[in-house]
């Protein structure tokens, strides 16, 4: 039954997450005491060795209790030795575990941009903290009306994520349109995109203008739901339809390196138009794959 097998991976989900919390906390208490970067750095290793050994054993149960229908297709290329900036469109919770399907061990370990709400989270939230996610505020533009220096709180966490980042080999995943997909947010927003929202280009502009000498690509990732409507409990309880990955390697223009997007208006329409011609071609992609609504 649905009910009992998505129980059971409730279970195994938490007993996991409880097994690899143990060497994450000592890992994490070790990296805020030790004075030296390089010490730090260090750990942050061994973090990401924990962190991808939960990631592991998670697709292994999932692979083999849940046996999902998913179709993945990405570039012969990759390699965990690159740097990566990785976008997405956003429909479900479970578009975290596709995507660790596909690219696990894959390209390095995945840096999410996440929100700082997100922190909050038993044992996971204190494992973002200590891997460095970048959290994001997100300030209503009336926020920053009253106090513009909230303007660059977000910038500086990327920043400090880029600053790191040219240590060792990094993935940076960023789903683009902020938040999940839905019809009534896609109408809200008056989107021009059938399934999709707007994207959101101020963060990849900062990453690639931090990275982009140092990124040996972008990937554009495009993940299709049969179901209209998916849920991560749905498919913990074995009840999602067949899913699809599709991933391209995208080159990075040369002029993304030296662009200002947050000084520069000629350069944020720049980089608005290129956002906008890629999630026209991912709206057409997924109009084809299947039919969303």
């Amino acid at each position: 039954m649905p009910i009992i097998k998505g129980g059971v991976s409730i279970v195994l989900l938490t007993l996991n997450t409880l097994f690899w919390g143990v060497p994450l906390i000592l890992l994490t208490l070790l990296k805020v005491i030790v004075p030296g970067r390089r010490q730090k750095e260090w750990l942050l290793k061994g973090l990401c060795a924990v962190a991808l050994n939960w990631i592991g054993v998670n697709l292994w149960w999932m692979q083999r209790w849940l046996t999902p229908n998913v179709s993945i297709k990405v570039p012969d290329t990759l390699s965990p030795e690159q740097w990566w900036l990785v976008i997405s469109n956003h429909r479900s919770w479970t578009d975290i575990f596709i995507l660790f399907m596909a690219l696990h061990r894959r390209i390095p370990m995945p840096r999410f941009f996440l929100k700082h709400q997100l922190i909050w989270i038993p044992i996971v939230g204190l494992a973002f903290w200590a891997l460095e996610f970048p959290f994001m505020r997100r300030f209503s533009r009336e926020q920053i009306a009253r106090n513009p220096k909230l303007a660059t709180v977000d910038r500086a966490s990327t920043e400090r994520m880029c600053r790191q980042a040219r240590h060792a080999p990094i993935a940076i995943f960023n789903f683009v349109e902020g938040t999940r997909f839905t019809v009534a947010k896609r109408e809200a927003q008056q989107s021009p995109f059938q399934h999709l929202l707007r994207p959101k280009a101020g963060g990849i502009a900062q990453v690639l203008s931090l990275l982009g000498d140092q990124l040996d690509g972008i990937l554009d990732v495009t993940i299709s739901y049969t179901h209209p409507s998916p849920t991560f409990m749905g498919f913990l309880c074995g009840k999602e339809a067949p899913i699809t990955l599709e991933a391209r390697q995208l080159a990075i223009p040369e002029w993304m390196q030296t662009a200002n997007y947050h000084d520069e208006p000629q350069h944020k329409e720049r980089f608005h138009a290129w956002i906008n011609s890629l999630w026209q071609e991912k709206d057409t992609l997924l109009d084809r794959l299947s039919d969303h609504d």
